[in-house]
Order: C-alpha cells, then sequence, then structure tokens
C-alpha cells in the first residue's frame, strides 16, 4: 500500500491540470498472493482502489472530476467478480466512475486447443453471456465500462496459423457487434502483432477494415475464407453458408471485376456456389496454393475475401529424432494444417493438457511449410510416456493424415499408417 500511494500521489500531482482526455486506471488485472480466498481478495482490492480513488481526488485540478477506471478481480468478468466490484461503486458513490474487464474469448478457440478451430456457437455464447453480464451489471445502472483489452490470446503475425483468417474475422466482427449494441467501449490490445510500429503500416489492412467497419455497422461473412479445389482432374462446384448478419449479399468481384451471376456463381438462400466453370478459370495453373482470391460484397460492412486453393491430401514420412528436436516430414501441397490430435494405443490422450486428444497449436506442435515438416515441441514431448502414440493432422481442406511415433527414452521414430 505504501508503494501504491508514492506510486499515485506522483502521478496525481504530475497530470493534475492535464486534459479532461486523460484518464486514470487503478491497477492492471489485479490478484494477490498470500490471501484467503476470494472473499478476502475482494476486501483487498476494495481497499487499494478506495485508497486510489480518495488520493487522486484530493490532488486538486482537474484530478477532482477526472474519470477514473476500477477493475474487478483479474479484470475478469465473472458474475462474482462483477458484483464484487458493483459493491465498491456504491460505497464509493463517485459520478466519475468507470469498470473495466478484459476479454480474450473462449478459451480453446483463443489459444486453438481440444479442437476449438472455429468461430462456432460455443465461441458465440461465451462472447456474448460475457458482454451480456457486463451491461446488465454496469452499464444499465448507467456505469460506462471498458473493455480495456481485447483480441485472442494467440493470434500473432510471428505465429501463423494459431488462428485461421477468416475465423478470426468473424469474431472481431462479432466482438465490435455486440460490445457496440450494449454501449461497451473496446481497446484492442496490440504487442505488435496488428499494427506495425515502425511503419505505421497494419500487418493485414483487412483485419483492420472488419474491426473498423463494426464501430458503425455489421459485416457479412461465410462458413469459410477458403475454397479447396483438386490439382488434377474435374472441379465440381463448392458452396459456402453465407452469414448475412441483417445485410443483403450484392454479388462477387475479382478486383474491380463482377463475376456473373448464374456462369459464375448461383445464391439459393444463404448457400453461395461456384461453378465448375468459375472455379476451373480462378484456378488456373492450379499451382499448389491460393490461385485466386475474390470478395463477396455486402449492402454494409467489410468484403469477405475467398480464396481459391489447389490442394492434394498431405502426404508423411518416416523420421527420427529425439524428444528434443523431432519433426515429421511433410508435404503439404498447397494444405494449411489446423490442428493435431495425439493418443495412446487405449484411445486416451497423449501429451500436454490429458483432458484433451487436441494439442495446443504451437505450443506443442507446429507445421513449418518451408521446410515441409511440422515439428514436435519439447514440451510436447514433457508429458508424454513411452510407447506408441498416434497422431491425426488436420488439415483446413478437411484432409487428415494419420501418424505413428514411438518414443524411448530420448529417441523418437516416427512412422506413416
Amino acid at each position: 500500500m505504501a508503494r501504491y500511494t508514492a506510486l499515485w500521489s506522483q502521478l496525481a500531482d504530475e497530470f493534475r491540470d492535464d486534459s479532461q482526455k486523460l484518464v486514470f486506471e487503478s491497477i492492471n488485472e489485479p490478484q494477490f498472493a498470500g490471501t484467503t480466498g476470494d472473499d478476502q481478495n475482494y476486501q483487498v482490492l476494495a481497499e487499494l482502489n478506495a485508497a486510489f480513488v480518495d488520493l487522486v481526488r484530493d490532488s486538486g485540478g482537474g484530478n477532482a472530476t477526472r474519470l477514473l477506471v476500477l477493475p474487478t478481480l483479474h479484470t475478469n468478468a465473472d458474475q462474482g467478480r462483477l458484483d464484487a466490484l458493483t459493491a465498491e461503486f456504491d460505497a464509493l458513490d463517485d459520478p466519475n466512475l468507470a469498470a473495466t474487464v478484459h476479454f480474450y474469448g473462449y478459451w480453446p478457440f483463443s489459444v486453438n486447443i481440444a479442437g476449438g478451430t472455429r468461430y462456432d456457437a460455443t465461441v458465440e455464447q461465451d462472447l456474448i453471456g460475457t458482454f451480456d453480464r457486463v451491461h446488465d451489471t454496469f452499464v444499465a445502472r448507467g456505469i460506462p465500462v471498458i473493455i480495456g483489452e481485447w483480441a485472442l490470446l494467440n493470434w500473432d503475425h510471428n505465429r501463423p496459423g494459431v488462428i485461421e483468417r477468416g475465423e478470426f474475422l468473424k469474431f472481431l466482427e462479432a466482438v465490435g457487434y455486440n460490445a457496440r449494441v450494449r454501449k461497451l467501449t473496446t481497446m484492442l490490445w496490440d504487442a505488435g502483432q496488428f499494427l506495425n510500429r515502425t511503419t505505421l503500416q497494419w500487418r493485414d489492412q483487412g483485419v483492420y477494415e472488419m474491426f473498423k467497419a463494426s464501430w458503425t455497422t455489421r459485416s457479412g461473412t461465410a462458413s469459410s475464407d477458403q475454397v479447396y479445389v483438386p490439382r488434377s482432374g474435374a472441379i465440381p462446384a463448392k458452396s459456402l453458408t453465407l452469414n448475412l448478419n441483417g445485410l443483403t449479399f450484392q454479388g462477387l468481384w475479382q478486383g474491380s471485376t463482377a463475376l456473373a451471376n448464374g456462369a459464375d456463381y448461383t445464391v439459393s438462400g444463404n448457400t453461395l456456389t461456384l461453378t465448375p466453370a468459375a472455379l476451373t478459370r480462378l484456378a488456373g495453373n492450379r499451382a499448389y496454393g491460393v490461385n485466386a482470391s475474390i470478395e463477396a460484397r455486402f449492402s454494409a460492412g467489410a468484403p469477405w475475401r475467398i480464396d481459391v486453393v489447389t490442394s492434394d491430401p498431405p502426404t508423411q514420412a518416416a523420421a527420427t529424432g529425439t524428444t528434443q528436436s523431432f519433426a515429421v516430414p511433410t508435404q503439404f501441397r498447397g494444405d494449411q494444417l489446423a490442428t493435431m490430435e495425439a493418443k495412446y494405443a487405449d484411445g486416451s490422450p497423449a501429451g500436454p493438457a490429458d483432458w484433451t486428444p487436441y494439442k495446443e497449436f504451437w505450443q506443442h506442435f507446429q507445421p513449418d511449410y518451408a521446410a515441409s515438416t511440422i515439428l514436435l515441441k519439447p514440451e510436447f514431448f514433457a508429458e508424454v510416456d513411452d510407447g506408441a502414440v498416434t497422431l491425426t493432422f488436420h488439415f483446413w481442406s478437411g484432409a487428415r493424415t494419420t501418424y505413428r511415433i514411438t518414443r524411448t527414452g530420448t529417441t523418437v521414430t516416427g512412422s506413416t499408417l
């Protein structure tokens, strides 16, 4: 408390006469060691927050009415945390206070574990439930709320593929909309994964356009932002489900060229179907990977990019290595890795997170497309018993491969199945 009050005494004095656009927040993600549990945690946090408010107000100047922001315990939005902070607001009886929580989404989706590869109904309900609780507890009583950090935990330009881009865009659109209609202010957490601080350029302009659009309107999305076609043979029609979000579908474009309704695509209800002729033209010479990008446009919001991807089922080969260095030779052949399962012979989960066979992307396994390998990390083997483990690799095209590794001490061998 002595350090805390000394810090805020200096800050309050230094910034006393700054613009009211400057806001103070008492403490970031507060948590306490040596307490007896949440009841005492709430008590200690209330003491800190009360000391902060009294100290800043007593410093005078603009601080007498400056907006002050108070977090919940852990800056978490569980109802018990919200209720405890509500009691603090009642006790402080100060009209210029705001509440803050942080939001990183449904954890399996946020880090890609337990098969959480898609923005599905579970992810959406977690989002809606969180924002409803915050709104009903604070905003409905006239207390403003700042979502002081939000993103997905493992979205990072240094870890490509952990969260598939289209699934991330759906999350961004939903956060923006659901926060806006509940009058929640959002502050994106960016440690450099969104904005290049050297060039001041967005690392992915489409990501920026999606959350920018969400400030004022909705955007349409689709069941996927990828359409996979084979490397050889006839290309069949491919369908996607449109998520209109209250908008109307305006058509498909490749750059400035509109695709022809009927010849290139059809729409029936919410089903968008690309014709074989259009896909054959867009796939061009069918080199592995993305051959063309088109976009679906709607009556408002950001367009939805759809990549036409040529791929064949990935292939793998035998390998040897150690628990500190093992890689599965993989010819991706235009495909992208979505997740990996690991099971012992009896079907039980192998490796870290023994409650699910699906391991955490990048923490336990990592694709290296340039080297044509999938790395199995030392963190994976740290919790794998000696013996055989069957790995199932899931790819975004829908393809799967199965691979068996056998651990003997620090030695690992692998073979295809």
